[in-house]
């Protein structure tokens, strides 16, 4: 058993807020102050001693043709994702975050939807429809956050039942036969009672030209979410909100390409034997209850969320390597997941300050089976056509049968429960200084078993065994106690308010969830210990004007024991060898840079927003991983850009009487950055820039709007993520999209 118990010394803190998008109201338009959840209370931004971004309104029109949560990365600087294995997202904030592509890595960014922790980054790349705003917290989140927040906090939050909701019906159009159908529904009666109801269809033919094999291996999206919303604002003395969701992804993931073949942009070459639909379900209710209890404020939230997937594609991204058609891998993916959680919250302000209490919950259970064939498999024997190339060197010294290896299952299933008591206060000093303290301690208990195993071609089914350690067949359990936290001191000085912060949180250990070489997996040396950042900044933000808001931010991050999938190569029978990977810990790395926000409206129905980060990350290792320190020593961290930028603007209008015009422009760009720790050229994305844009057009007093929609209008072909085996494979992004939708709203 794996038992760590971590109280850190250091005390923490947000960082700062940045500006928002901006959000205009009637004419003279005037920019209003953005109010945020992000701490216990909603409030305005220029008043939250933390770095939070909120996606409003009218950047969310644009939202309106994302595909997926990933694509919010766009209108954010300091912010990237790594996509992989279609839908799974590891958001990086500032340099910070694992890319991993397994379901049992938690992501270093906390993603929540309307407050409920979504656990697996199987979940973070969800569907995005009828959404109110999205709210971005960058640095370590952990007091009101907590476990996996070690980069900041993401929140979805959906359009709430209520009175004045607005209702619509879209339908819209785009190359690549891109159908997309969406509309939200509800009303108020006078018991107090409101309910919405919401929901989107989208799909798309493969987006990626696969020049050697079936169409369809570049991707299809098949996909629809449906939310229903239920409101009592006289439950109890208090405030009772359901919301209950389901969404089917019934698609193909993407083919990834490897990088031995010549290939043009956006193109793959797979022969599509591991071409998969993809059944996907995500489902999910909650039930938030607020009232009022003597001086103070309760909330109660009770949620319950799950899936079940199956999905898989071609792994090697190519025909037949080398020439060898042996040197073919296919994989497929059989998971399902419950989480129960539960959080309580007390609240009150008092003379000079604000203090809340928590208690949180949560119990989780996963289950995996992993398959690897070659060729055209046999779902009732598991063997494929073809021996796949790594099966043989996992048979061990001493195999179990006379038999050629054909193909690897493994099986895994993790419980998780944990457990939170936290403390957010606020405190006023003078009239102008206020102090922040907020204080976590997480206990969280793991249990982790499962087997990895290798098919014959005579039916014999043996354990792995690498190296002859013993055969791959265990469990463990892994303990942990951890205090995490933040502290800050704000002053205003008048036009603007200045402040200094420390902060911390960490991102769990855990079990390597795919392929199980021998009995190591599941000693304490085979599992992947937590990582921890404390960030330390000083920032200040100009109180917003009628016309500009803006704000700067230096920040220095302490990263101790970075979480990183490593690549070691393992010897084949015929001398040749195979990478395998998992994820470990490097030691550590250090992150420094500022960031500089700006919203600024020069005329009525003209606003401007311009964002800047400028990183520098170095991982520190003098560790030996997989026998080689200097190969990740000094290198950048991967997915961490030394600048990224955005600028764009909103322009609207009256065209004539009965008709409104308005034109969004969005551009971001992205410096190199690399796709792993390991620092190699071959493995760096080059910088590049992506440009979306919108011209909608209102007609008053009917409802109606057209809207012409363009995404990567620059035609990028970038690497959304990548992997070694028999070379590298890269997942690729789509290329230039467009449309048109209407819109009627009532």
């Amino acid at each position: 058993m794996k038992s760590i118990r971590v109280l850190p010394a250091s005390l923490l803190i947000a960082s700062f807020v940045a500006p928002a998008f901006a959000e205009t109201g009637d004419a003279p338009r005037r920019l209003d102050p953005v109010v945020t959840t992000a701490t216990p209370g909603a409030a305005p931004l220029a008043d939250i001693p933390m770095s939070v971004s909120v996606i409003g309104t009218d950047a969310l029109k644009l939202a309106d043709a994302f595909l997926g949560a990933e694509d919010i990365t766009d209108l954010l600087t300091g912010v990237d994702a790594a996509v992989a294995n279609g839908t799974q997202v590891a958001f990086q904030i500032r340099g910070i975050g694992a890319v991993d592509h397994q379901a049992l890595t938690p992501t270093a960014a906390a993603v929540y939807a309307d407050g409920v922790y979504l656990a697996t980054n199987v979940q973070t790349g969800l569907m995005l429809y009828d959404l109110e705003r999205i709210e971005v917290l960058k640095g370590p989140q952990g007091t009101l956050y907590g476990r996996n927040a070690s980069g900041g906090a993401i929140n979805f939050i959906t359009a709430k039942p209520g009175n004045d909701q607005t209702r619509y019906v879209r339908a819209g159009y785009g190359n690549f036969n891109r159908v997309d159908l969406g509309g939200a529904y509800g009303t108020a009666l006078d018991n107090g009672f409101s309910y919405r109801l919401a929901g989107r269809y989208l799909a798309r033919d493969a987006a990626l030209d696969n020049t050697a094999g079936p169409e369809d291996a570049g991707g299809v999206r098949d996909e629809f979410g449906l939310r229903l919303g239920l409101r009592w604002e006289n439950a109890g003395g208090g405030e009772l909100l359901v919301r209950t969701h389901y969404e089917e992804d019934n698609g193909i993931n993407a083919a990834p390409r490897n990088d031995s073949l010549d290939l043009g942009d956006h193109e793959i070459a797979v022969a599509g034997d591991g071409l998969q639909d993809t059944d996907n379900a995500f489902y999910g209710v909650s039930a938030e209850y607020s009232r009022p209890v003597g001086r103070w404020d309760l909330t109660s939230l009770t949620a319950f969320e799950g899936y079940a997937q199956q999905y898989g594609f071609d792994f090697d991204g190519a025909v037949a390597l080398f020439g060898n058609p042996d040197f073919n891998a296919n994989l497929a993916y059989d998971r399902s997941f419950r989480q129960y959680s539960q959080e309580i919250r007390l609240q009150t302000d008092w003379a000079g300050g604000h203090t809340l209490f928590g208690l949180s919950g949560s119990v989780d259970d996963f289950s995996q089976t992993y398959t690897i064939w070659c060729g055209v498999l046999d779902p009732q024997t598991l063997l494929g056509t073809c021996p796949y190339v790594g099966a043989g060197s996992r048979a061990g010294p001493t195999p179990v049968s006379p038999g050629t290896a054909m193909s690897l299952v493994t099986d895994i299933n993790q419980s998780r429960t944990a457990l939170a008591a936290f403390t957010y206060n606020e405190f006023d000093l003078t009239d102008r200084m206020t102090a922040t303290l907020g204080l976590r301690v997480t206990d969280e208990r793991i249990e982790g078993h499962g087997s990895g195993r290798h098919v014959f071609d005579d039916g014999t089914v043996g354990y792995n065994n690498v190296g002859g350690l013993g055969l791959a067949v265990g469990s463990n359990e892994i303990d942990e106690t951890r205090l995490s936290g933040n502290a800050a001191l704000s002053y205003d000085v008048g036009p603007g308010r200045a402040y200094a912060s420390v902060s911390n949180s960490y991102k769990s250990g855990g079990f390597n969830g795919e392929v199980q070489n021998n009995v190591t997996h599941f000693t304490d040396e085979g599992l992947f210990d937590a990582e921890s950042v404390t960030a330390y900044e000083l920032g200040y933000k100009a109180r917003p004007t009628d016309t500009l808001s803006w704000s700067l931010a230096a920040f220095w991050q302490d990263y101790d024991a970075p979480q990183a999938r490593i690549f070691v190569n393992f010897p084949l029978p015929d001398g040749s060898s195979i990478t395998s990977n998992s994820l470990s810990n490097l030691d550590a790395a250090t992150v420094y840079g500022a960031e500089a926000e700006m919203t600024w409206q020069p005329a009525d129905g003209l606003t401007l927003d311009a964002g800047l980060t400028v990183l520098d990350t170095a991982i520190d290792q003098t560790t030996n991983i997989g026998g080689n320190a200097a190969a990740f020593d000094g290198n950048p961290l991967p997915f961490a850009p030394d600048v990224s930028a955005t600028l764009g603007g909103r322009y609207e209008v009256a065209l004539t009487p009965g008709v409104d015009a308005s034109l969004a422009v969005h551009a971001k760009y992205r410096g190199d950055y690399y796709l792993d720790p390991e620092g190699l050229d071959a493995r760096m994305q080059a910088g590049f820039t992506t440009l979306q844009a919108e011209a909608a057009f209102q007609f008053a007093d009917t409802g109606l709007g057209v809207t012409i929609w363009g995404r990567n209008l620059t035609d990028e072909d970038y690497a959304l993520s990548g992997y070694g085996f028999i070379g590298y494979n890269t997942f690729r992004s789509d290329p230039r999209t467009f449309g048109v939708r209407l819109d009627y709203s009532f």
